[in-house]
């Protein structure tokens, strides 16, 4: 479990075929301290295993799946990605709850400055639209941030500086693809609702 408020970015080394799967290495600049093998880190806001660990460098297995689901496919070397360590019970709840199962991608329309502000709009998959409601959370590349606009087939959300600056959301332009987990209530709430209803 993750609360969407990344703790630093990494670049990628790079993203090694393995089967129908890859290896992805990142390097990050300050490694969070009393990170290991076997913990689970949010990369881009999809939960992964570290499979090793040596100084800067952490590697990670993705299943075909994981490559399917994600844009971390799409990560070419010195790509940035955002990392988040799962929380502890203790923590600060300052996101939303955030599994790391990304639900789908979706494609960037517009990122452009508003004054010292950035407004992002991207596209919404009309399968998914149901989850997301007007100042309600929603976890783009692993960053908890808050639907502004809901329109037919997009979401306006509006971000700070701070954001811009200690996410890789700077180094998106529209046509990329961003990584998207709705609100896991709501997805609890519809099935209650509606156990009959299928994915």
């Amino acid at each position: 479990m993750f609360t969407g408020l990344v703790e630093e970015t990494a670049h990628v080394v790079s993203v090694e075929p393995i089967g129908g799967g890859a290896r992805l290495t990142l390097e990050a600049a300050l490694v969070i301290p009393g990170t290991k093998a076997g913990d689970s880190i949010a990369v881009n806001g999809c939960c992964l295993t570290i499979t090793t660990l040596t100084g800067n460098r952490l590697s990670f297995d993705l299943l075909a799946e994981t490559l399917d689901k994600t844009n971390l496919g799409d990560q070419k070397p010195g790509s940035l990605v955002n990392l988040e360590r799962a929380m502890q019970a203790h923590d600060r709840l300052g996101g939303h709850f955030v599994q790391g199962h990304v639900d789908t991608t979706s494609h960037i329309l517009s990122l452009t400055p508003q004054g010292q502000d950035h407004r992002l709009e991207f596209e919404l998959p009309r399968h998914f639209a149901r989850y997301v409601a007007y100042k309600g959370s929603i976890s783009v590349n692993g960053i908890s941030l808050t639907a502004a606009e809901v329109k037919e087939s997009s979401i306006v959300i509006w971000l700070i500086p701070h954001t811009m600056e200690v996410t890789n959301l700077h180094t998106l332009k529209a046509g990329d693809r961003v990584n998207l987990e709705f609100d896991m209530l709501a997805k609890y709430l519809e099935r209650l609702v509606d156990p009959s209803l299928k994915d």
